[in-house]
């Protein structure tokens, strides 16, 4: 990932924050973890009546229409304080609030065309990495659920700023062009891999044609289900979903699959040691009963049918993604070491395979939480 330019000290980054509407004095402008996508920091201001600010470097190269993008977090954000309010909630806690620039946009656009993004910081909360237990599991379902929930009646169109994202006709297109073209000579080694991804081509399509035929419909998605983008209050109750820099139009069934590819994995997403990568059953029921207490009023008989295959159909789709990108070279995901795609590959085959070993228990889950909850 482009990281900050070395010649960003502290005092750029306060004079970029000076470019926000901010509430108080700045104190200090401090980094804030080692982010994967966007550069993130943490604005603290003088006293306590002003709230302290998330500023982050959006990655242009991932997101090729920032403004577009923090349209689509600006709608979604506006329409969920709606909801919110309406509850006597609170606002500034259960959604994020972005803060605009100086001149009225959603973003700032410094000297060498980099885009920052400011939101209030949400303080005294938890966060998790991973959902170890069916419990966690289940509030982060809720989580994800509740999100869905909320913006299943927003109708205002998103912009599409992520093109092809989790369409599996992409990035069969795409999947071919590389085969085609071998261009670092890996093809040959890798028959028996290429055949998994041949295999499932037809199961695939199939359901992507459920979608692209409107049998399973397009909802407003979160994209980036991950634990770890759900906030908790101190009780450990759900406040609010972040990380909305994905947040467009597409099946449900996607911000269901993404959270299942993560969540259940006992091992991790390039485990060396495939004998530690399975799918904990467990950790999908947790989830599953957590997601439909939220979903199930607005969840058709098609969505529900297909919300497990969604779990094997995302995980899928990222064993394409890895061996794609290593027969390609290593062009899209960061690698620690040359065979790193290769290693990811047969990770997240081996989490696909538990998932097809159980799939019918996980359909079986899936129709008994629903039956109840109806």
């Amino acid at each position: 990932m482009e990281r900050l330019n070395q010649k960003l000290q502290f005092m750029n980054l306060e004079q970029i924050a000076a470019n926000f509407q901010l509430e108080g004095k700045v104190e200090k402008v401090e980094q804030m973890g080692e982010g994967f996508i966007n550069d993130t920091f943490i604005i603290r201001t003088f006293g306590k009546d002003s709230p302290d600010y998330l500023l982050q470097r959006k990655n242009k190269r991932i997101f090729t229409n920032v403004p577009a993008m923090m349209e689509n977090i600006q709608k979604v954000c506006t329409h969920i304080k709606k909801k919110v309010i309406a509850k006597n909630g609170n606002p500034l806690r259960e959604a994020m609030t972005v803060i605009p620039s100086t001149d009225g946009k959603l973003y700032f656009k410094d000297e060498e065309d980099e885009f920052w993004a400011v939101c209030i910081f949400i303080a005294d909360t938890i966060t998790y990495q991973a959902a170890k237990t069916p419990e966690l599991a289940f509030q982060g379902g809720k989580g994800i659920g509740k999100f869905q929930s909320m913006v299943a009646d927003l109708n205002e169109p998103l912009t599409d700023i992520l093109p092809g994202f989790h369409n599996i006709r992409y990035r069969f297109s795409q999947w071919d062009k590389v085969l085609a073209n071998d261009p670092v000579g890996r093809k040959a080694k890798l028959g028996k891999e290429i055949g998994w991804i041949e295999s499932r081509r037809e199961e695939m399509l199939n359901f992507w044609k459920l979608v692209e035929d409107g049998e399973i419909p397009t909802r407003v998605t979160h994209n980036d289900t991950k634990i770890n983008n759900i906030l908790f209050d101190q009780n450990g109750e759900v406040l609010c979903v972040i990380d909305l820099d994905t947040v467009l139009n597409s099946t449900c069934l996607n911000d269901f699959g993404d959270a299942m590819r993560s969540y259940t994995n006992t091992g991790e997403e390039d485990d060396s040691d495939l004998n530690k990568v399975s799918s904990d059953i467990r950790i999908f029921e947790g989830f599953t009963r957590g997601y439909l207490s939220e979903t199930i009023g607005f969840l058709n008989e098609k969505e529900l049918e297909y919300l497990a295959f969604s779990a094997k159909y995302i995980t899928y789709e990222q064993v394409l993604r890895f061996l794609m990108d290593y027969i390609d070279g290593d062009n899209y995901y960061k690698i620690k070491h040359p065979e790193h795609n290769y290693q990811r590959t047969i990770a997240q085959y081996k989490l696909l395979t538990s998932m097809e070993e159980q799939y019918d228990e996980m359909c079986r889950i899936v129709r008994a939480v629903a039956d109840k909850l109806a």
